[in-house]
């Protein structure tokens, strides 16, 4: 909104005055105060509005440790205050005019709505197990689909699409390895997204284990669109008739990376997607004030899962959500090995329970697994330069 404001007033002297809003730069650091900002205001208030209206913790699973019968009527639906922030802060400071922005915002708003039912269905006795499962897949292919086909396809002429249907591989320059999926890639950018959500909902079990991969992997996400989709040109020396000379290369391009449409627009996103959930964190660190539920859970790792896709990380994301991908991994395990044999892998799954029965105290797995994605995010933009 505000870029959109100073493109119809520049060239005037108003305009002369907003023109720090045409760097990216400004407008992701910008978008990432704002939304941390937003969501440490309305904190305390959306805290409070659950408290009055009883849409608290009520489902505890009896299998888990004793622990966690503590944190029976804690506020939960705390998605509210994360998503929020991140559409207010990226409206404020994106490009609105940028496909791929919508379609992440669309994504991450279906999604949490998917995750709202859900929550909903439990907190009003409805049904205590929540939406079934077919119910949830349906959503999160339908609106996934409608980001792609509605927002990300050319119907003029004939469909096209406007992904990258090229697929990369990390450590791996983009000359030696970089074939085209054609309109299978659809198909398997849906797995990436619908698995990084569900993913990141099964990691949301204990105060703030969810959220902090997230913010790392924010972070990351920030990193690999900006340069990615950056018009910044970095020297470099080709060979010209015999002779080296030092020219002018684009970011994307010095560094072996496809080149991102909207990249730069996309890190607005990711900016408020780290302000909002370090706003969020700061309620929801142990012990929590507030949980996010399936409605926070299911849309962040829809929209982690999507800026995946558009940045051309697909494969990277194994390694960027690297913690949200053991945690589902483990349950997979330890469902398929329980059928085939009636013993179990892991003492419970997901993971993180496994250790909680090990004796590892709530704080210590929390802040672990923390560290691990820090690593795994550190790992992932190596991959940029090794390229």
């Amino acid at each position: 909104m505000m870029f959109l404001l100073y493109e119809w007033l520049k060239g005037g002297e108003a305009g002369r005055w907003l023109n720090f809003l045409r760097y990216p730069t400004f407008r992701i650091l910008a978008a990432g105060v704002s939304s941390l900002v937003l969501g440490m205001m309305l904190g305390p208030w959306l805290i409070r509005t659950l408290k009055v209206r009883q849409y608290g913790q009520s489902n505890v699973r009896e299998d888990v440790p004793d622990t966690h019968q503590k944190k029976k009527g804690t506020p939960t639906m705390g998605g509210y205050l994360v998503l929020a922030s991140i559409f207010l802060g990226t409206l404020l400071f994106a490009d609105l005019r940028s496909r791929q922005v919508w379609a992440v915002l669309l994504v991450l708003g279906g999604y949490g709505f998917t995750g709202f039912l859900d929550d909903w269905l439990k907190l009003s006795k409805r049904n205590s197990k929540g939406l079934a499962g077919r119910y949830k897949l349906l959503l999160q292919t339908a609106f996934y689909l409608l980001a792609v086909f509605g927002l990300l396809t050319d119907w003029t002429g004939g469909p096209k699409l406007l992904l990258d249907t090229h697929l990369t591989l990390p450590f791996v320059p983009t000359r030696y390895f970089n074939p085209d999926l054609g309109w299978t890639y659809v198909a398997f950018a849906f797995f990436v997204v619908v698995g990084t959500s569900n993913a990141v909902n099964l990691t949301d079990g204990l105060d703030g284990l969810a959220i902090g991969p997230t913010i790392v992997a924010g972070v990351v996400w920030a990193v690999l669109c900006y340069v990615a989709g950056s018009s910044i040109n970095l020297a470099d020396v080709v060979v010209v008739e015999g002779a080296p000379k030092l020219v002018g290369v684009p970011m994307w391009k010095y560094l072996g990376l496809p080149q991102v449409a909207g990249g730069a627009e996309l890190a607005v996103f990711c900016a408020t997607l780290v302000g909002a959930g370090t706003a969020f964190l700061w309620f929801n660190t142990y012990p929590a004030s507030v949980f996010m539920g399936d409605l926070g859970a299911l849309a962040l790792g829809g929209a982690l899962g999507m800026l995946a896709v558009l940045s051309k990380n697909e494969v990277v994301s194994t390694i960027v959500h690297a913690v949200f991908l053991a945690e589902i991994l483990s349950v997979m395990a330890q469902v398929t090995w329980f059928k085939r044999t009636g013993k179990r892998i892991f003492r419970m799954a997901p993971l993180h329970h496994h250790f909680e029965l090990s004796g590892w105290p709530e704080p210590r797995i929390i802040v672990r697994f923390w560290i691990l994605s820090i690593l795994c995010g550190g790992l992932a933009l190596l991959a940029i330069k090794l390229r």
